[in-house]
């Protein structure tokens, strides 16, 4: 069985399409859990704020490793590999299909690969990080889509937030005491202080860089979906473009 794996940047609708693919694989006589790879939505109280999917959404797609750590401790790469390691290796062992998503490049190649944890000397100009090398057949699809309407939509997520209770959730970790980590939640120090102006820079600074490290990924096919929906998007995932489609052709299958 094939290790399906969702990247992209904030705002362009990671969640929304692994639901939607995860419908898509059902319909073919697939059982797919996803495996969450962001690494602040692994802390508990911090959903709003870091974008989780919610108990609806969770309804209709099982996520694993989501909202589990309590937001006062530490947690690191080397804590979250074995963890994705072990619900990646029990969905197999079930007959599920794993659809690995978020949206934090090392924690991505942490769940695919043995990542070692050691650093690789800059003047060695190798990166273990980015290595082809997978634990088990994978395909990794990275989402992308027009700038403009990728910032509007991170806008419109920032405002989602505050509308949700983003706010809220800040001043209850705020109050009792915060691990350093997730304190770098996008937003957390920004929404304590109400200045959302700059919780949208920080918000689109980090889609680029989150889009630099998708282009170092290798063998990762490239989704355009500016005007896919969900749905669209998904089915491009598993079938490939068909007339009309716009998107790069890419490599899951059907079961036959």
């Amino acid at each position: 069985m094939t290790v399906l794996a969702i990247f992209g940047p904030t705002g362009v609708g990671k969640t929304g399409v692994a639901i939607a693919l995860a419908e898509e694989l059902r319909e073919a006589g697939e059982d797919p859990v996803a495996v969450n790879c962001d690494a602040l939505q692994v802390y508990e109280g911090l959903g709003v704020l870091t974008g989780s999917a919610t108990a609806e959404e969770q309804a209709r797609l099982e996520h694993k490793l989501l909202g589990f750590v309590p937001v006062t401790e530490g947690f690191s790469v080397g804590d979250y590999m074995p963890l994705a390691h072990r619900e990646i290796d029990l969905a197999l062992e079930a007959g599920r299909t794993p659809i690995v998503v978020g949206g934090t490049g090392l924690y991505l190649r942490a769940a695919l690969a043995e990542l070692s944890l050691q650093k690789v000397p800059a003047e060695s100009g190798d990166s273990e990080l980015w290595s082809p090398e997978t634990r088990h057949p994978t395909t990794i699809f990275g989402l992308d889509m027009d700038r403009e309407r990728l910032y509007e939509r991170i806008d419109e997520r920032v405002k989602a937030i505050v509308a949700g209770g983003g706010a809220e959730e800040a001043r209850r970790a705020d109050a009792l005491g915060p691990g350093r980590t997730a304190r770098k939640a996008l937003g957390f120090d920004e929404l304590l202080a109400g200045d959302l102006e700059t919780m949208k820079k920080r918000s689109r600074n980090y889609a680029r860089r989150q889009l630099t490290w998708m282009r170092k990924i290798p063998n990762l096919h490239h989704i355009d979906r500016t005007a896919l929906s969900d749905t669209q998007t998904a089915r491009l995932l598993i079938d490939g473009p068909i007339p009309g489609d716009i998107g790069t052709k890419s490599a899951h299958r059907r079961k036959a």
